[in-house]
């Protein structure tokens, strides 16, 4: 049975899911054990699932077949759910070829096979042509891993260090298991490295610590054959896998179904924990009081009266962020709300330019003065930019495909399909990156159902805008009479 620890705003929900697929939870918070009436299990996991630090979703470091099961699980359940995998594994052990060394930022580059990481250190020798060196934790999901020569062997209950010394995880506070595991690790480290002993050896048997060592200790001399007779650049160890997972608004949603089947949930549970803030406590207080058995109703009418305040208004600025999807975020400039009323889908904002260039795909200049006006649907999978000149001349029209679009107090939120539909000046209709989105599905960033859904109304759109375009001519000839 695999193990799994789970942490953050979504751990309800995902709790509820692995122990579906049969995973026994560790480490469970007070919450999760009280939810789900678990036993206190201090096992360490071989799944570890938390929160991003933007509360868009989660990231999960494990065992290739939990990694995989855990991603089998969100592409199933969540269809806009976005999944990321590291092309190395956290604490890999390679044998790479160095590449390329800056003096200047005291970086040597090392081509580990599937990317190029680097290593932090002054230089090497011109004769030196490979390393072997360790993917760190740190920087998780870059595409320029950070990488270690100072190797370690990670286990359940211990990690063989680089140096002879014994270290205790501080989290295991009781002295006398502290100084028994010193002893131990006395007794069984080797001449040339060390033992950490991690939280979960504090309740292991002596001859539990004692196969363990020696399993590590067998790994590690492994390595070192295996370093001496590959070639680089070659996997020499393998660590944990790692994915990241972005869940836009529809599976927010999902999650929300999921965990109103354990917990009391007002609607829309998840996206207000991810705005954090007063947001955030207003819905913890909402949840307090109907655990206590108020009305749903009136709780949930308190509830959006408090959180009505927090929301952008007509004359607001907000930010735009526009998420790609291989994680990175734009910030689009901040737009000018020209019309919206919370409680209601529909807003419109203004965007302003000054810097010159190119709008791509329109075939038409960006010139200073420029202005954009965006029309969008809270919910949707498309928002419509319209550009023009300081003047009002029309200089085209961008249909941005994207997962449903969510609003913030501070800021409107999307992932972008990367497929565009164009409409320029003179009424030409194209669809735009259809590709790009393939090689998502390729890849296996997005799942096979939101690939077609993008599809289907992409082609929609492309109908719709040639309509629109058909009756605006229809209207400029008729006035021409």
């Amino acid at each position: 049975m695999m193990r799994a620890r789970v942490r953050g705003i979504y751990s309800t929900a995902l709790t509820r899911l692995l122990l579906d697929e049969g995973f026994e939870i560790v480490q469970p918070s007070a919450a999760i054990k009280e939810r789900f009436k678990l036993e206190e299990n201090s096992e360490s996991p071989d799944l570890d699932v938390y929160e991003r630090r933007d509360r868009q979703g989660v990231q999960a470091l494990g065992r290739n077949e939990s990694i995989n099961t855990l991603v089998s699980i969100l592409k199933s359940r969540l269809d806009d759910a976005v999944v990321r995998r590291w092309s190395v594994t956290a604490d890999g052990i390679y044998k790479g070829l160095i590449r390329e060394v800056n003096s200047t930022t005291h970086s040597v580059f090392v081509d580990l096979g599937p990317t190029v990481g680097r290593i932090q250190r002054d230089a090497s020798s011109p004769e030196q042509r490979d390393v072997v060196v360790q993917v760190e934790r740190r920087w998780l999901g870059r595409r320029e891993p950070l990488l270690t020569e100072e190797v370690k062997i990670p286990g359940r209950y211990a990690i063989l260090i680089p140096k002879r010394e014994i270290k205790v995880s501080l989290k295991i506070r009781d002295m006398d298991t502290r100084l028994r595991l010193r002893k131990l690790g006395e007794e069984l480290a080797g001449s040339d490295w060390g033992i950490l002993w991690r939280t979960a050896a504090s309740e292991q048997s002596l001859d539990v610590l004692k196969s363990e060592i020696d399993n590590l200790a067998r790994v590690r001399e492994g390595v070192t054959q295996k370093a001496e007779l590959v070639e680089a650049p070659a996997v020499l160890w393998e660590g944990s896998h790692f994915v990241d997972a972005e869940f836009p608004g529809l599976s927010k949603q999902r999650l929300d179904e999921v965990r109103r089947c354990v917990a009391p949930t007002i609607v829309g549970h998840h996206f207000f924990k991810a705005c954090g803030g007063k947001v955030s406590t207003a819905l913890e207080m909402a949840e307090r009081l109907l655990e206590k058995g108020y009305s749903e109703g009136d709780v949930k009418d308190l509830f959006e009266q408090t959180v009505e305040l927090e929301y952008p208004t007509v004359g607001s600025l907000i930010d735009v962020e526009h998420v790609k999807l291989d994680g990175k975020v734009f910030h689009l400039g901040k737009a000018l709300v020209e019309d919206f009323h919370y409680g209601e889908s529909a807003i419109r904002f203004r965007r302003n330019f000054w810097r010159e260039g190119v709008y791509d795909g329109l075939g038409t200049r960006k010139e200073a003065g420029d202005y954009a006006v965006t029309e969008a649907e809270i919910g949707e999978w498309h928002f419509t930019t319209r550009y023009f000149s300081k003047d009002g001349r029309s200089k085209g029209t961008y249909i941005n495909l994207n997962t449903p679009i969510e609003l913030y107090p501070q800021s409107i939120r999307y992932v972008d399909l990367e497929v565009d539909v164009c409409v320029r000046p003179d009424g030409d209709i194209k669809k735009l990156d259809e590709e790009e989105l393939e090689k998502a599905l390729n890849e296996g960033l997005v799942t096979e159902k939101l690939f077609k859904i993008v599809k289907e109304k992409t082609e929609r759109l492309v109908k719709d805008a040639a309509q629109t375009e058909r009756c605006e001519q229809s209207s400029k000839e008729y006035k021409s009479m």
